[in-house]
Order: structure tokens, then sequence, then C-alpha cells
């Protein structure tokens, strides 16, 4: 997982089958399959990460923290507080 564009780029927006996402520089596991949903955005959307250390993140603004990778610090994207799919989830 890195960052993509908008046009499309994405190949795993509309990926569902059952597995484990790593972090594309390290392979440190994220977030798994379980966890994951379809939404609007042209990111996969995931409701929680796989450890507890998967993840480091600050807050980047009020309701948004950045995310990397909890080994190599690659960058993720953000984690969006109250939007996953039931109240009260984030959205990674």
């Amino acid at each position: 997982m890195s960052f993509c564009v908008f046009r499309g780029g994405e190949i795993y927006q509309d990926h569902f089958e059952p597995g484990i996402y790593a972090c594309s520089k390290c392979g440190y596991e994220l977030f798994s399959s379980r966890s994951k949903y379809a939404h609007s955005s042209p990111w996969p959307a995931f409701t929680e990460t796989l450890h507890e250390d998967s993840i480091s993140k600050y807050l980047e603004r009020p309701g948004a923290f950045k995310v990397s990778c909890g080994k190599c610090g690659n960058g993720l994207g953000h984690e969006f507080i109250d939007d996953g799919p039931k109240r009260g989830q984030s959205r990674f």
C-alpha cells in the first residue's frame, strides 16, 4: 500500500479476496481483509489495523491522523475519525 492517484490507478480498491495487506516497502502486516469495506474514495478502506503496532500516526488536522507503516515509516495516507461504516469507527 502506498499513495495512489485519482485516475483509477489503485488496484486494491475493489479487491475483496481474503488475505493480509502489507506495506509495499518492507512487507510488514498492516490490515486484514476482514476489516476492509467498500468506500467511495479511490483508496482501499479499513476499519482497524491488524496489529497494535502496524502503523504509527500523528494528528495532522482535527479529525485526521497522518498514518505511516509502524516498521519502516512508509507513508500510507490517513486515519479519518468517525468516518467508518459504523458510528464511532475510523476509516484508514
